[in-house]
Parts: C-alpha cells; sequence; structure tokens
C-alpha cells in the first residue's frame, strides 16, 4: 500500500516537473517569436507612419513654425495620436557650417534618451533571469570600490555615485591623456576602482540624477551578455521593433561618427562639438535615432514585444519623493504622476549640443518628440502644445512645491 502510494507520488511529481518545464519552454519560445519579424510587422509600421501634410494639425504646424523662427528651435519634430501622425516636421540646419539642412530621417545622438534604452535592456535581461534587480554591482565588477549598490538602485538614480563625466574628464585634462579615442564602459569602470572618487552621497539616500548609474547598467550588459552594448541593443531592441535607422555609435567603436547631425552649443552655430573620449561610453546616452523610429519604440513597448507590461508596470512606478508633487524616475523613465499614478513616461536629452524630449502619454495615446541640435531654451516653451493636445504640461517650473532634485538635467 505504502509502495503504492510513494510510486503514485513520484507519478505525479514527475508529471508536474515535465508540465513546469514543458510550460517554461513555451512561455521562452513565445518570448523567443516575438523577436522575430514578419512580413506584416514592415508593412504595419509602415502604415503607422504614413503622414498626410494635407490633413496635418494646422495649429500644431503654426506653432512649431513659431518655436523655430521666434524661440530659435532647430530640429526634427513629431506629434502623433491614437496610432496617426498629427505633425511632423525637420526645421533648420544639420551641420550649420556645411548648410546642410535636416531631412526628416536625419539621425539625431539621443543623449540621455538612450537611458529609456538601457532601462528596456535591463528589465529584459531580468525577464531572461540573467540578472537580477538586487544583483550588486561587485558580482560583476568585484573591484568596484563602493558597497550596496545594486541594479535596483542604479535604474532610479539612487546610488549616490558621483558623475563620472565631470571625473574623468579631469583626469584625462591633468594626466594629458590622448582626448580623441573613445573609452569603453569597462575601461571607466577600471578607472573608477583604481582611483576610487569620492561617491556623492550613502547608496539609496536620495535621487541623485548623473550618468554613472546608466554608463554602470551599461557596462553590466556587456558583462552579463558577453555582448558590446551596441550588439544588445540592436539585436534583442532595435531590430525586434523595426528600428532601422537606429544605432549605438561610439567613439570606441567609431574613429569618426558616421551621421550628419552635429551638434551646438551655447545657443550659437557658431559653436559646433567636437566629439572626444567622453563620446565612448554607452548605456547613459550613445544611441543614435530618429523621430520615426522613436514611434516604433512607443508601439513595441506598448505591444510587450520588447517586454512584458508586468515589467513595464514595474519600470513606470516613481521610485523618489515626487518634485513638486508631479515628478518623479522609475526605471529608465522620467514620470509625470498624478495620485502616484505615472499618467506620462518621458526623457529628456543634452549633450554636446543635442537637446531632446520624448514624451509618452499612456493615458490618451500620445507621443510628442522634439529632436534638437542647438543648445537653446527653446524646448522650455511648450506649455500651448502641452494644452492644445490636452495633456499634462511637462516642466517642472510650471508647478509649485519642492524644486528640482540635485543633478537634474531639466529646468
Amino acid at each position: 500500500m505504502r509502495l503504492n502510494i510513494l510510486l503514485t507520488a513520484i507519478t505525479l511529481s514527475i508529471f508536474t516537473l515535465n508540465a513546469c518545464t514543458s510550460k517554461e519552454e513555451k512561455e521562452k519560445k513565445v518570448a523567443e517569436d516575438k523577436k522575430v519579424r514578419k512580413a506584416e510587422d514592415d508593412k504595419a509600421d509602415s502604415l503607422l507612419l504614413v503622414y498626410d501634410k494635407n490633413k496635418e494639425d494646422k495649429w500644431i504646424a503654426d506653432f512649431i513654425n513659431n518655436l523655430h523662427k521666434k524661440y530659435n528651435f532647430n530640429g526634427n519634430v513629431l506629434v502623433a495620436k491614437k496610432g496617426k501622425i498629427l505633425y511632423q516636421g525637420a526645421k533648420g540646419w544639420a551641420d550649420y557650417l556645411h548648410r546642410d539642412s535636416l531631412k526628416i530621417n536625419s539621425e539625431f545622438e539621443l543623449a540621455s534618451i538612450t537611458k529609456t534604452f538601457t532601462g528596456t535592456a535591463i528589465m529584459q535581461l531580468v525577464e531572461a533571469g540573467k540578472l537580477n534587480l538586487d544583483d550588486n554591482v561587485k558580482k560583476f565588477f568585484p573591484n568596484f570600490p563602493y558597497d550596496s549598490i545594486t541594479v535596483r538602485l542604479l535604474l532610479p538614480h539612487r546610488s549616490g555615485m558621483m558623475n563620472y563625466v565631470y571625473f574623468i574628464d579631469d583626469i584625462w585634462r591633468k594626466e594629458k591623456r590622448p582626448m580623441k579615442k573613445g573609452v569603453t564602459n569597462q575601461e571607466v569602470m577600471q578607472v573608477i576602482a583604481d582611483k576610487k572618487p569620492n561617491p556623492y552621497t550613502k547608496p539609496d539616500k536620495v535621487f541623485h540624477y548623473n550618468n554613472s548609474n546608466y554608463m554602470v547598467l551599461g557596462a553590466i550588459i556587456e558583462k552579463v551578455t558577453g555582448m558590446r552594448y551596441s550588439q544588445y541593443m540592436m539585436e534583442h531592441i532595435f531590430k525586434p521593433a523595426g528600428m532601422k535607422n537606429t544605432h549605438v555609435y561610439s567613439k570606441a567603436e567609431y574613429e569618426k561618427i558616421p551621421v550628419d547631425v552635429v551638434g551646438h552649443d551655447r545657443n550659437s552655430f557658431r559653436y559646433s562639438v567636437v566629439q572626444n573620449f567622453l563620446d565612448g561610453p554607452v548605456g547613459d546616452k550613445g544611441i543614435y535615432s530618429t523621430i520615426h523610429d522613436l514611434v516604433l519604440f512607443d508601439k513595441y513597448l506598448r505591444n510587450e514585444r520588447l517586454l512584458k507590461n508586468s515589467s513595464l508596470d514595474s519600470a513606470y512606478v516613481g521610485r523618489n519623493k515626487a518634485i513638486k508633487g508631479h515628478f518623479n524616475y522609475g526605471y529608465g523613465w522620467r514620470l509625470f504622476e498624478e495620485k502616484g499614478k505615472a499618467k506620462v513616461v518621458y526623457h529628456t536629452g543634452w549633450w554636446h549640443g543635442f537637446r531632446h524630449i520624448y514624451v509618452r502619454d499612456l493615458d490618451k495615446d500620445i507621443i510628442v518628440i522634439f529632436l534638437g541640435n542647438v543648445t537653446n531654451g527653446s524646448l522650455m516653451q511648450l506649455d500651448e502644445l502641452y494644452k492644445h493636445l490636452k495633456m499634462p504640461i511637462i516642466r517642472k517650473g510650471a508647478y509649485t512645491g519642492a524644486g528640482a532634485a540635485p543633478g537634474t538635467d531639466e529646468d
């Protein structure tokens, strides 16, 4: 009798184990199949990006023309709602020195908008079981000089690290190191290990936005996957989302970045920014893309082809004290919250003469994209556009309450 019960239990255990294994294998196969593009994907994407200038939103067109003429906005713009492009346009120069006009498919250095892609890649690796949010950086880099910094703290800028950009810039200048050749993430990690710079504050104490967090995440992606950051992004995000005009360009891999759009700094076309060793590290920046490809990124996040909704729900949760009652940061995304819930996810970008904002209103299915290559205050003049679209104003200065957090790259 006991033998029969034991045999039955063993049989049930084997059956359950096989069933679980089979379920896991099916889920893994479904996840892999999602990454494989089909002919109908290209067709659907083409239809999504159709634009009829005769049917454009005239108010938005006038607003953008005024932004260009009065406030010197120079760049590409796209506004879409519920899968329809309301307006798109290219305003001004790609490279003022050579009088090259911007084209609608011009690729811009996305600057910190890159962080949204890095956050997506990290959550993909978590889904795949290759990474855990509570993994310590020392797990991947044993000589990392700081304790208690985890992936979970890097994503919402709570690591307390110093900003590596200023740190290595100072070292390179003092030690007269070569300025043209880009440094890699792995090399920056080694410099941090060797020099042990003082952190800004203790881990998990405050929100302190800075590029170090996402440079380290980029280094972790490379360590976990055994691939260059550029390779991982191409295979797991750009290709599955049909983003054919999106690339990672690092000065560590390219002597000259192969794009035509030049960043212009200090509110003047006279100051064309020359790329240098700081354009080597990626993850915090380094992705180049177009307004249309950012529409596709939005689409493939929404349809679960890149991440499960449960992962996105986690990414869109504010992990810090809200600034001015509404502004927060999740896992790779800035957030505009109402009653503690993310209503809008977005990111800004500001690097070497590029100035951008990429806004996704989750409730109203609206996308607002401004990719600019002149650093000025034109993107602080968008309040009326947000009002026209009946969405929240994405500008901290439009609200009362506690000010911006330290290290912010916004107003």
